[in-house]
């Protein structure tokens, strides 16, 4: 993902100095050696990306030289998502330099590009895809992240899946057993110093770059490619619908429900009836996986403008 916002950066220069082609193309290579070294083990060993499951897992070495692949379903498989950027066929004809490297790559490196999305073939509206991950396991990873018994909350993605309630993870080393739990909430362990925004709470950042991710996709693939939202519905939906549905999950978190209570203030029943406070609507470091409590630190973020943002592009 930083590879492909500096070389979206590098490409916006590049149209006024062509001096920044070759920054384009620097970031553009480095974008496939980290993509290749995510999707492909030289040695014969384990990938991050587990076909079985469609999903993407950290691997661990031991000292050994044995594997093993961390099967935790968490956002950290969900992040390589974020690594996603759509060329323009105008922006390529103005960027010469820039266009005869990537095709020299294209043709020539194959063991590079070949396990990336391909960027031969034009998508919607003749763009080229860089990502990850191909229409494929787009696919696959959208089962499980827009699965309501997983990923998928009334109130946006959750850092981890609601699968570990019942299936926790545990690993066990040197005599020791070491778990991830579902934690929907505060940490239950103060190993984290009550913070388990990683353990299954909506975290508003992680959630608002999954929007636009879906989006950028949505920019390549068009409206035929649809997927069912949330899994198991029978409800198709382009990406863009998709990335619509989880910004109005996401700001249902602020609005008020049916009974008239916003779901961030929880039990506190002064935010919730009292004049002089019911109107003063908190941003919380995250949320509550389950049913959309703000929990953590209450604050104004630079993250708080993003929710008018998604209010807009929700409909609501």
């Amino acid at each position: 993902m930083y590879s492909l916002n500096l070389l979206a950066i590098a490409m916006e220069l590049a149209q006024e100095n062509s001096a920044y082609e070759d920054v384009a193309s620097k970031f553009w290579e480095h974008f496939l050696y980290i993509g290749n070294a995510m999707t492909h083990d030289e040695t014969g060993g384990t990938a991050l990306w587990n076909n079985e499951d469609g999903f993407f897992y950290d691997v661990l070495h031991l000292s050994a030289g044995d594997r093993l692949p961390l099967k935790i379903r968490s956002m950290v498989g969900l992040i390589r998502l974020f690594a996603v950027e759509t060329l323009e066929p105008k922006t390529l004809l103005r960027l010469p330099g820039f266009r005869r490297r990537l095709e020299w790559f294209i043709e020539n490196r194959r063991d590079l590009t070949a396990r990336v999305a391909c960027m031969k073939t034009p998508g919607h509206g003749e763009r080229r895809l860089l990502s990850i991950v191909d229409a494929k396991q787009l696919r696959q990873v959208l089962k499980v992240m827009l699965d309501e018994r997983e990923f998928l909350s009334p109130h946006g993605i959750r850092a981890l899946s609601r699968h570990h309630v019942e299936n926790p993870y545990v690993f066990r080393f040197r005599g020791s057993e070491h778990r991830v739990d579902y934690e929907p909430g505060e940490s239950r362990s103060g190993l984290f110093g009550g913070n388990s925004n990683w353990r299954g709470p909506i975290w508003f950042p992680v959630n608002y770059l999954i929007i636009e991710s879906l989006q950028k996709f949505h920019h390549y693939l068009g409206d035929d490619f649809k997927v069912e939202c949330p899994t198991g519905s029978g409800n198709l939906m382009t990406l863009w619908e998709v990335s619509q549905e989880i910004s109005r999950r996401l700001t249902r978190i602020f609005l008020r429900g049916p009974n008239g209570r916003r779901p961030v203030c929880g039990n506190l029943e002064k935010f919730h009836s009292d004049p002089h406070f019911k109107d003063l609507v908190l941003f919380h470091e995250y949320f509550h996986g389950d049913d959309g409590t703000g929990i953590g630190a209450s604050h104004q973020t630079g993250w708080t403008g993003l929710v008018a943002k998604l209010l807009q592009q929700s409909g609501e």
